[in-house]
């Protein structure tokens, strides 16, 4: 019984900030969960155990009502073979009346100690159970509390994670952009090639044409025309 108590006294006397301290750093209600499995089980043997003293409780008080109620008869028997002069009988009821007596007086010594006892195991047991209710609701507060930042944890994962996709995306997206930009670079270069090829050719195309017209020019001036004519005839 002793080290009944003093479990429940030790739960009794748990303290709560402490408690709920250890579940914060150890970001979980397992803490929790362990002090409400002991309450528990320690509420069921002070249940067994109050069950089991408040038997002994009315046995006791009967047993001592039974012994007082047997004395009390002796008493008035020996006064009355007193006045009938029965000495020998007066002395005999008077030995059994001690008897009855001191038995009366220790069950009811024990009937006291065990109600003592049983009042304690009660107290105990309201109290257990007011403290298993309090943990009770502040697991759930926790708990609650707990599943908050987790929530907020993996929110704020996601979004470390998506910036970090941003900037992956983003690279990716220079990147692409960066080859296409030198493709186009090529390309324009290229044209720029052929456009400037094409120039050429035509300037040389036009220079040529104009360098012929000009010498048709002289030679008509000159007559040579007609001499290139005759000689060709």
């Amino acid at each position: 019984m002793a080290s009944l108590f003093n479990k429940v006294q030790t739960l009794i006397s748990a303290n709560l900030h402490s408690l709920v301290d250890k579940a914060l750093k150890a970001n979980s209600v397992a803490v929790l969960d362990e002090y409400i499995r002991q309450a528990e089980d320690n509420l069921d043997d002070l249940q067994d155990a109050l069950i089991t003293v408040r038997g002994q409780v009315k046995t006791l008080e009967r047993k001592w009502k039974i012994f007082q109620g047997e004395a009390e008869q002796l008493d008035n028997d020996i006064d009355r073979l007193l006045r009938a002069g029965q000495e020998d009988l007066a002395m005999a009821a008077q030995s059994q009346y001690n008897s009855k007596a001191d038995m009366a007086e220790q069950y009811r010594e024990q009937f006291e100690q065990q109600k003592e006892e049983a009042d304690k195991l009660a107290g105990a047991r309201l109290k257990l159970q007011a403290k298993l209710t309090t943990i009770r609701q502040e697991r759930e507060h926790l708990k609650a509390l707990l599943e908050l930042a987790k929530s907020k944890e993996i929110a704020a994962k996601t979004i470390r994670s998506l910036d970090d996709l941003e900037g992956v995306g983003d690279s990716d997206i220079a990147r692409v952009g960066d080859a296409i930009r030198a493709r186009l670079d090529r390309a324009d270069a290229e044209v720029e090639t052929y456009a400037d090829r094409l120039d050429v050719r035509m300037d040389d195309v036009l220079g040529k044409s104009r360098l012929d017209g000009q010498l048709a020019e002289r030679r008509r001036r000159l007559g040579l025309d007609a001499e290139s004519a005759a000689e060709a005839g």
